[in-house]
C-alpha cells in the first residue's frame, strides 16, 4: 500500500496545482480584453500571415523519424544497466537491435528523407524529377 500512497499523493498534488492555477488566473487575469491583448504572443513580433498555412511533408517525416530513433535509443539505457546479468546473449541481442536501427537509418537516408536541399524529394530512381518538369516547355495554347 505504501507504493500506491505515493502515487495518490502525486495525483492529488498535480490536480491541486492545476485547479489552483486555473482559479488564480481567473481571479488575477485581465478583465478588459482588447484585440491586442487577445492576439497570440509571438516572441515580441507581430504575427504575419495565416497560421493555417500548409507545412511540407518533409517536416513531419523528419520529426517522426527523429522520434523513432530517439525512442529506440531510450531502450539502450535499461540494457546497459542489466548488461552483466544478460551476458553474451544480451550482447548479441543488442547488436542485432543496433543493426536493425542502422538498416532503418540507411534506408531513410537512401530514400532521400534526410535530404532537405533538393526540390525533387523524395528521390526515387524511376521517378521524374522536378528539374525535368521545369525544363519542359509550357504551352498555353495562345501562341500555338
Amino acid at each position: 500500500m505504501q507504493g500506491w500512497l505515493s502515487i495518490f499523493i502525486m495525483i492529488a498534488l498535480g490536480a491541486g496545482f492545476a485547479l489552483t492555477s486555473v482559479l488564480l488566473s481567473g481571479l488575477f487575469g485581465p478583465r478588459r480584453p482588447t484585440p491586442e491583448k487577445a492576439a497570440p504572443y509571438e516572441c515580441g513580433m507581430p504575427p504575419v500571415g495565416d497560421a493555417r498555412e500548409r507545412q511540407s511533408v518533409k517536416f513531419y517525416l523528419v520529426a517522426m523519424i527523429f522520434l523513432l530513433f530517439d525512442i529506440e535509443v531510450a531502450f539502450l539505457y535499461p540494457w546497459a544497466m542489466a548488461l552483466r546479468q544478460l551476458g553474451w546473449p544480451g550482447l548479441l541481442q543488442i547488436v542485432l537491435f543496433m543493426l536493425l536501427l542502422l538498416a532503418g537509418y540507411v534506408y531513410v537516408w537512401r530514400k532521400g528523407v534526410l535530404d532537405w536541399g533538393h526540390d525533387e524529394w523524395p528521390r526515387e530512381p524511376d521517378s521524374r524529377s522536378l528539374d525535368v518538369i521545369r525544363t519542359t516547355p509550357l504551352t498555353t495554347g495562345a501562341n500555338d
